[in-house]
This record gives C-alpha cells, structure tokens and sequence, in this order.
C-alpha cells in the first residue's frame, strides 16, 4: 500500500476571467494532516471543492487512494455520474455551515447518507450513526431536531455525518469559522481526535495555534498560488516568505486547544 493518499498535479481552475488557481500541486501522505492557511480568496476552498469534485478544475490531475482524474475544460475524463458519487463518498467534507436537513432528526442526518448512497439497511445505517454520534459526544442528542442545538454541536453532527460514509479522506472547509469563539473547542477537539486516529486529512482554518499543534505540514496560499509549504512549526514560527510572515502577524499568540 502506498504512503501517497492524495496527489494533486497542476491543477487550474477559473470562473471567467478570474484564475482561482494556478497550476497547484501538492502531496498528502496517508494518515498525515495538512494546514492551508492564507487571505480570504486566496483559493483555500476552491481547491477543497476541486478535491472533492464538488467544484471541477479546469485542468491537472487528482488522485486519491487509487482514484486518478484528469481533467480537462472543467471535465473529468472517464468519470459518469455513478463514478462520481462513489468518489465523493470517499473524501467526506465538513463545510462552514452545517447543511444539515432540518426536517430529519440528529440520528437521520447521520443515516442518510449511508441509506441513500450507500444503501445500508436502515437498521445498519442507525447502529453505525449511534456509535458515530456516541464517538462526537451527541449520541443523547439522536433524537432531537438540528433546530435545537448549538451551533457547535451541529457541527459536530455534520462531521458524523461524513464520517457514516466510512471516506479514506477528510476535508474540513474552515469548519469553526461560523460558530461563537465558546463553541470552537469542541469542534476542535473532535478534529484533533481524528487526526490522532489516522484519519487524512485537509483543512482550511484561520486557528493557527491549531495547525501548528495537530497539521504535519502547513501550506499558506496567496492568489491562488502555494506561496509557502512545510513542516507545520517551521512555516508557522520560522516562515521563510515575507508574505507569509505579514499574514501571521495578525495572529497574536492563540491559545493552542487542548
């Protein structure tokens, strides 16, 4: 098995005359947590979205596990739709906010997924959404409605809720930015959890003492291009670009997460 869990390869991606992306390339080892960091539009999420094919890139090469893409003209060749959901079942996400359905309970949230995509007996489905909330810290929440909690334990039900789909790879997309500074420990600390299990994973933040503390390596990106990368101390206390540094400053010395 290889020691490779993502390879991306200049990968571009536009709207319009706008490049989000400029020939990106980038490795993740399997079991390892990556860092980007950087100024709102720098293409943080966009490339997210693009791992996850949520958003298509317009040119370059993806591969996760033992799934190769190439893309061309925002197409992903020999990929149909059936191939697609399969892939996106692999690499689970964990957006900014929850979208999480309002009209299912926590513990169908959780299920829905497995049922639908996977097509998991309901019965299955339930059993492994309790042990997930139970491993969140929500399994008494299971039967309440998403409308009835805090915006920290959403969150945290939405990271359930990728994690049903048993993926090889987690994406979180600056997963604490929309909740109250009290809630974002807790999140964290479900996150923290998983990278100490081995899950792969890549996440968007602006929680620096975060990244330095639970990323191996931190990449800071500017205009849609990798300006920095490397060991998560080193980029972070010792950066080597200026831009990078000037980024930093505004982070006054955050209290790491325990």
């Amino acid at each position: 098995m290889s020691d490779l869990m993502i390879e991306i390869s200049n990968l571009s991606k536009r709207f319009g005359e706008h490049v989000v992306l400029k020939d990106i390339s980038l490795k993740v080892e399997r079991g390892s947590v990556v860092a980007m960091i950087g100024p709102s539009g720098s293409g943080k999420s966009t490339l997210l979205r693009c791992i996850n094919l949520l958003t298509m890139p317009d040119g370059g090469s993806i591969c996760v596990g033992s799934r190769a893409m190439q893309f061309k003209n925002g197409y992903a060749s020999k990929m149909h739709e059936k191939d697609l959901a399969s892939y996106r079942a692999t690499t689970g996400m964990v957006f900014q906010h929850f979208n999480l359905f309002p009209h299912m309970t926590v513990v169908q949230n959780v299920m829905e997924g497995q049922v639908t995509v996977k097509r998991v007996p309901k019965a299955e489905a339930r059993a492994y959404a309790m042990e997930l909330l139970t491993r969140v810290g929500l399994a008494n929440k299971a039967d309440t409605y998403p409308d009835m909690l805090s915006g920290g334990q959403k969150q945290r039900v939405a990271i359930a809720r990728a994690l049903a789909l048993r993926p090889e790879v987690m994406l979180f997309d600056e997963a604490t930015s929309a909740l109250d500074p009290e809630l974002v420990g807790e999140v964290l600390s479900v996150m923290k959890s998983l990278a100490e299990e081995g899950m792969t994973m890549i996440l968007v933040t602006h929680e620096i003492a975060f990244a330095r503390e639970v990323a191996d390596q931190v990449i800071f990106m500017r205009d849609g291009v990798v300006v920095e990368a490397g060991p998560a101390a080193q980029v972070i206390d010792n950066p080597t670009q200026a831009a990078t540094r000037s980024f930093l400053s505004r982070f006054n010395g955050p209290q790491i997460v325990r």
